[in-house]
């Protein structure tokens, strides 16, 4: 409980410092996540990628697939949007269907590291992480060469129709109706993962291996179930910021977000629900550095400084409450020699 108290108190004074250092720095910052409307719709349309990022891979990990490759999922995703545009206009529920490749590319390029895993005994980690920069390419390639806008002056592709965009409630902000979809993938994973019997299968290959065994769970064929599902929902974030945001894609279309879905799904206690509250807080980091930036107060790197620190503290958290249960552990046990 000391340790537990000296953390917070840590924490405080650290945030306390922080104020006292940089006070104009955090009142803009503030005002930029939450001042008005226009600034808590910008934090939501910041925040929409990086949840449905963290939900896929709080999905993998839960399962013991330590996915590192939402960037690379993420890009593919909005990739089959472009793709199926530029090859398949006017197709009927064309918005759906258009979703529906962000998903299915998504998970497609995720089964590939999952089956070089289970059938080649590829370590997962690396796998994904090499594939994220072997998107990078294919997209880069692609929006140079035959997916780049007619006139071939601008390495991106062409726009889509405005009509073909997800709604705005505001025309005067970003905010789209696609931001929806976090808080439904949210609830809807955390009832298969923790409702389910398919998902309890999951959770257990995931977390006691040999368990699993002894329960004759085939263990190969859930993880790959996880990684699919893990991609899908990382390539829908693709999509989504495809038709909510941008509407066209081009090199460097994320600036990251499958890389920083990592700290928001940690952060979120590696639970759907959890990863919605911590991605509205990355989402107010972020917003609020744009507006430091218009400021000419910083530059986006403090963004990076603010998720690190928050990050530290996070495991900081979890060594004291680590020791305090093992102490904890320890003391019943000597009490009942």
């Amino acid at each position: 409980m000391k340790r537990q108290l000296i953390f917070y108190a840590l924490a405080a004074a650290i945030a306390a410092a922080a104020c006292l250092i940089f006070g104009d720095s955090v009142s803009i910052a503030a005002r930029g996540a939450f001042a008005d409307s226009f600034a808590v719709h910008r934090t939501l349309v910041k925040s929409a990628p990086l949840a449905l990022t963290a939900i896929g891979l709080i999905v993998a990990w839960r399962g013991g697939m330590f996915n590192i490759g939402g960037e690379g999922q993420l890009l593919m995703g909005a990739l089959a949007c472009a793709l199926i545009y530029r090859l398949a206009p006017n197709l009927p529920f064309e918005r759906a269907a258009l979703l529906a490749g962000s998903a299915i590319a998504g998970g497609t390029y995720a089964l590939i590291a999952a089956i070089l895993y289970t059938k080649r005994g590829v370590n997962i980690v690396i796998g994904t992480i090499l594939l994220n920069f072997i998107a990078m390419q294919i997209v880069s390639y692609a929006v140079r060469g035959p997916l780049q806008e007619p006139t071939h002056s601008i390495p991106q592709t062409a726009s889509l129709p405005r009509e073909l965009m997800f709604g705005r409630p505001n025309p005067q902000t970003d905010l789209h109706w696609g931001v929806l979809f976090a808080p439904v993938l949210a609830v809807a994973c955390s009832i298969w993962l923790f409702r389910t019997a398919q998902g309890f299968r999951i959770r257990l290959v995931g977390s006691n291996f040999r368990a699993a065994r002894a329960a004759r769970i085939d263990a190969d064929k859930h993880r790959t179930i996880c990684m699919g599902v893990s991609g899908a929902i990382i390539g829908l974030a693709g999509g989504i910021e495809f038709l909510g945001t941008t509407g066209y894609l081009y090199d460097g279309f994320s600036p990251g977000w499958g890389f920083l879905g990592i700290p928001v799904a940690l952060l979120g206690g590696l639970h759907p629900l959890g990863a919605l509250a911590s991605a509205f807080g990355f989402g107010a980091i972020i917003a609020g550095t744009k507006q430091l930036e218009a400021a000419g107060r910083a530059d986006s790197s403090l963004v990076f400084a603010i998720q690190g620190a928050a990050l530290l503290l996070f495991m900081l958290a979890q060594a004291v409450r680590t020791s305090s249960l093992r102490a904890s552990s320890r003391i019943v046990e000597g009490s009942d020699a």
